[in-house]
């Protein structure tokens, strides 16, 4: 190193300890609280601090300055850690004067309890749900969230071009290299568990079934993730009438004797015939205020479509090994979601996924 470098070392070292030295006890001064003056602190001589990168460069100084330098610098160090100390037990002090000379506090009254914890709205009705149709005859079955393809689709009967196999309807499971892209997948609807009890059991069973299903949806009455009831039954001489009684008497205890129902022809690939059930909008509640005004959930209309229903489709049966010469049975399927939504009077689908305590306690 140059006579020229070494000098500006000297000189460097000389203004960096000149500097911390003027300057800490103000800083210290400044800080009002025990962050800041940590701060203040971690400027001088923390691992980026000014003093520490100064003691970085001792080895640059001349050999017969090192031992002034060093001592000089250490002092500093020293004389900054009492000023520290000092600051901080004056900090602490006030903080305590402070809640001695302040308001009272008394520690013997009681503190605010937490507030008891409740059953979520949409678990609520699913067990109302399948409380009713236990009463019924009905037995509760489950089933897995991760489904087979063939179990969602094939089995029950879907064509391959059918929208719902598209990824822009179904949420399809990554597999390993190699595997078929669309093996596995979110369940789309409780009718899996329709296809696993009949491939289990043999007629006569009665069967419902809820739990959550995914499919790629969402406005005010649909989102990504919802809850779904299904129920199926399978005997000798089951009938379209038999199903429209049990659907009739269902929606009659869950809703009340006053709202209308009806059925209607609809199309599902499961089920020959098909159809859904409305049942009145519990929103706007036209059937007993015609001149209601503009209502978001069923559009105006009135009416919400409650389930789709209709008698299971001979193809099905030949999948799970079921004679349909002598067997005929019924299925439907609703969101538990509209469910709540009707029973509640809940406007957006959104709320009951939202996790606001504000919403979910009024319930």
């Amino acid at each position: 190193m140059s006579e020229a470098d070494t000098a500006d070392v000297v000189t460097a070292f000389e203004q960096g300890l000149a500097e911390a030295a003027e300057g800490y006890a103000a800083a210290f001064g400044r800080a009002t609280d025990e962050h800041a003056l940590r701060a203040q602190n971690a400027r001088l001589l923390g691992p980026a601090g000014s003093l520490t990168k100064l003691l970085k460069r001792m080895s640059q100084l001349p050999a017969d300055r090192r031992r002034e330098f060093g001592k000089r610098a250490n002092e500093l160090k020293r004389a900054i850690d009492v000023a520290f100390e000092e600051r901080l037990s004056e900090l602490a002090r006030a903080e305590r004067e402070a809640e001695l000379s302040g308001p009272m506090l008394d520690v013997s009254l009681p503190g605010f309890g937490r507030l008891p914890g409740r059953v979520h709205l949409l678990s609520r009705v699913k067990h109302e749900l399948l409380d009713l149709f236990a009463t019924m005859g009905f037995d509760v079955a489950d089933g897995p969230e991760v489904e087979l393809h063939e179990n969602n689709f094939d089995k029950l009967g879907f064509p391959p071009d059918h929208p719902a196999t598209d990824m822009q309807d179904t949420f399809f499971m990554k597999g390993p290299p190699g595997s078929d892209p669309r093996a596995t997948l979110l369940r789309t609807h409780t009718s899996t568990v329709q296809v696993r009890e009949m491939l289990r059991r043999k007629p006569p069973l009665a069967v419902v079934s809820a739990g959550h299903v995914y499919r790629r949806d969402d406005d005010a009455t649909h989102s990504p993730m919802f809850m779904q009831l299904e129920g199926f039954m399978v005997d000798r001489g089951v009938s379209f009438a038999h199903l429209k009684g049990v659907l009739t008497h269902f929606l009659r205890r869950l809703f009340g004797d006053d709202v209308p129902v009806r059925f209607r022809p609809s199309y599902f690939p499961f089920v020959e015939p098909g159809g859904e059930v409305d049942v009145g909008c519990g929103i706007c509640q036209r059937w007993k205020r015609p001149d209601a005004g503009a209502c978001r959930v069923c559009k105006g209309s009135g009416w919400i479509e409650i389930l789709g229903c209709g008698m299971i489709h001979p193809v099905v049966f030949e999948q799970v090994g079921y004679d349909p010469e002598t067997n005929t049975g019924f299925a439907f399927g609703m969101g538990i979601d509209r469910v709540a939504m009707m029973r509640y009077g809940v406007g957006d689908v959104g709320l009951l996924y939202s996790n606001d305590a504000r919403f979910l306690t009024q319930f």
